[in-house]
């Protein structure tokens, strides 16, 4: 007889807590917890903690090693072999929770299927049917996925990208209509900001999902960026909880409020706050193109090589001529990718036409976050006032609707940081 359950929950474990067989065994004790509650149960887990950087690097090498003159490989059989990391966690799982008694079963992305596109190493969830993994979990059975992949369109193993464990969650939580999505990290919840900058960093019950996707975007490594967005759009209700905390410590069986940080939906949380955090981003580049043409279609000529090279540029400044000719164009770029921009301007640059390209390494991107912002005047001001009393110098500054980003010496990023969140009273409980 199939026991009627109280919810149904997707569970996502990442990296660091399934690294190694003791951890895997108090994931297990989590799962349990939530079954024995009568809940049906799907988990979402990642490969053990290093060994998908240990299958890249074998990727990397195996080239080298065959003694092939180029080291490119076939991205399908990268997929095929990074892919053999969240397969052996998902394995790893389900028998440790048959050992415990409790009905499971692993499934690969291509069981269930999770349908991608074609872009191997980096692909796009397309289409998800749940009604296989809908019936076994209604008969009690828990569902044990592995992340990060799915199944293409050329009937191959597909990989979602780096942090795609989120992704896979989120996405068949979606799928499977679930009451709430947990993921379990090695944090106990979304803080206001970085807490090894700033020791009085609080953790937040709530976070919008807009609010948590800037956090995202802007430096926050909680959560992986697609994972939110996927999140937003489905209304799905998700926590961030911590995998270290003793499963069967009280409260950790809540149902609507378990310990950590709800991402949810604006009309969820009553009294908003201005400011919910303040995010950084350090290592960023700034490029500026020097006495460019000021003529129509010169912004298209530098950023759509750009974007085709998958280089996301992000702060944009233009000055504006006096004389209607020539202007300078400023922006940023992850540090990583700076050669790469500065080889593709030069290649275009007499379509794009400007004099010299100058570079700047070592800044940080801080970033103010608040839904609240919306309806508040004087935030920004406050936020340049606060910084200036440190002596702290912006060289830009881009806004939207819920938050202000500063570009500054990166020297500077951990008194920045402090010194926002004290300005706009986070520390304070």
């Amino acid at each position: 007889m199939v026991s009627v359950s109280m919810a149904r929950i997707v569970m996502k474990f990442g990296g660091t807590s399934v690294a190694n067989l003791e951890r895997i065994h108090n994931v297990a004790r989590h799962v349990k917890r939530e079954v024995d509650a009568g809940n049906e149960v799907a988990v979402v887990v990642s490969a053990m903690s290093g060994k998908t950087n240990e299958l890249v690097g074998w990727v990397q090498d195996i080239p080298k090693v065959a003694g092939a003159s180029s080291p490119f490989y076939d991205a399908r059989e990268y997929d095929a072999v990074v892919a053999s990391g969240e397969q052996v966690t998902s394995g790893l799982l389900a028998i440790a929770l048959q050992s415990m008694g409790i009905n499971a079963r692993s499934w690969q992305g291509w069981q269930i299927p999770i349908k991608t596109d074609n872009a191997h190493g980096a692909a796009r969830i397309q289409e998800i049917d749940g009604a296989d993994i809908i019936r076994r979990m209604g008969e009690g059975q828990v569902a044990v996925v592995a992340g990060f992949q799915g199944i293409g369109p050329d009937n191959r193993i597909a990989t979602l990208g780096r942090g795609g464990s989120d992704t896979s969650a989120v996405a068949i939580a979606a799928a499977v209509k679930v009451d709430r999505c947990d993921i379990y990290t090695d944090v106990d919840g979304v803080y206001t900001t970085d807490p090894r900058v700033v020791p009085k960093a609080r953790r937040l019950k709530k976070i919008t999902f807009e609010e948590m996707l800037e956090m995202a975007s802007l430096g926050a490594k909680v959560l992986q960026v697609r994972s939110v967005e996927l999140a937003m759009v489905h209304k799905v209700r998700t926590f961030v909880r911590s995998s270290f905390e003793d499963p069967d410590a009280p409260g950790m069986g809540d149902l609507i409020n378990p310990p950590g940080t709800l991402i949810c939906d604006e009309e969820e949380i009553v009294e908003q706050e201005v400011v919910t955090g303040i995010a950084y981003a350090k290592d960023e580049a700034q490029i500026s193109l020097r006495r460019l043409a000021d003529r129509p279609g010169v912004s298209a000529a530098i950023f759509g090589p750009l974007a085709e090279a998958h280089i996301n540029v992000d702060m944009i400044v233009q000055n504006i001529s006096e004389d209607g000719s020539r202007t300078d164009m400023t922006f940023t770029v992850p540090y990583g990718d700076v050669q790469k921009a500065l080889k593709i301007l030069e290649d275009n640059k007499e379509k794009i036409g400007f004099d010299v390209a100058q570079n700047e390494s070592g800044l940080c991107k801080v970033s103010v976050i608040g839904i609240g912002m919306r309806s508040h005047a004087g935030v920004a001001a406050q936020a340049f006032k606060a910084l200036a009393e440190k002596g702290i110098n912006i060289k830009a500054i881009t806004t939207s609707e819920i938050k202000i980003s500063i570009l500054i010496d990166g020297a500077y990023s951990e008194l920045a940081v402090r010194t926002l969140h004290s300005a706009y009273g986070l520390d304070k409980s």
